[in-house]
């Protein structure tokens, strides 16, 4: 089992590093910590990713020598992915970070709970 995990050792990182994003995310209610969890799961994502796109002993796939053997190539498509989903991710992280600094701005908190208690009541925090 241990020899197993050795040898998929890239991949079992990358399944940690996804399990302790999911558990931040879910087990802490300060706003900046989810948003932490979300991007260490999305790393997680790229990780496993690459590390089954990578075929040991293949080439970018850059024409050069004449070769055109598909095999003699790495397949580009994962590369492609990762770098689309590090766009998103990006976005999707400059998003959460606005929203929550207009919930700061409303409400003076970053714990979850409480702007949900002050939403639920209609209030403002004081200034």
């Amino acid at each position: 089992m241990l020899q197993l995990l050795w040898d998929h050792r890239v991949q079992t990182a990358a399944v940690l590093l996804f399990a302790l994003g999911f558990g931040t995310l879910l087990l802490h209610k300060n706003l900046l910590k989810k948003i932490i969890g979300l991007n260490i799961m999305d790393t997680a994502g790229y990780l496993l990713l690459t590390s089954l796109g990578y075929l040991p002993g293949r080439v970018p796939p850059i024409l050069t020598d004449g070769n055109n053997n598909p095999y003699h190539y790495a397949n580009p498509l994962p590369a492609g992915l990762v770098l689309t989903g590090i766009v998103v991710s990006v976005s999707v992280t400059a998003l959460m970070l606005a929203l929550t600094v207009r919930l700061y701005g409303k409400y003076h908190t970053l714990d979850l709970d409480q702007i949900y208690m002050l939403a639920r009541r209609g209030e403002e925090a004081e200034p």
